[in-house]
């Protein structure tokens, strides 16, 4: 366990326990979240844009067969979430066309 603390406009709050997860802020937190998260571009074959925890696939979709291949990496990618106890932000989750 890590103590953690946050600083807001020059006021400390109180140390926690921090049990899982990356401090917000930490120095190593987006080195250690792409440790974490560096095998997820294996378990899809659509092109792949990763920054920090940001993460988009994409591919043409033209057809069915193109849409279930795009499917296939969503469930892909799901699968891989459950795997790794990491949720993703619905709400941040669409579709940019």
């Amino acid at each position: 366990m890590i103590g953690s603390s946050v600083v807001v406009n020059g006021m400390k709050s109180l140390v926690v326990l921090v049990r899982s997860g990356i401090p917000q802020g930490s120095v190593l937190g987006p080195l250690l979240i792409i440790c974490f998260i560096n095998d997820m571009p294996e378990v899809v074959h659509s092109s792949i844009k990763m920054f920090a925890d940001d993460t988009q696939i994409f591919r043409t979709v033209n057809n069915s067969e193109q849409a279930q291949l795009l499917q296939d990496d969503l469930d892909a990618l799901e699968e891989w979430s459950n795997l790794w106890q990491l949720r993703y932000n619905a709400e941040k989750c669409y579709a940019s066309w």
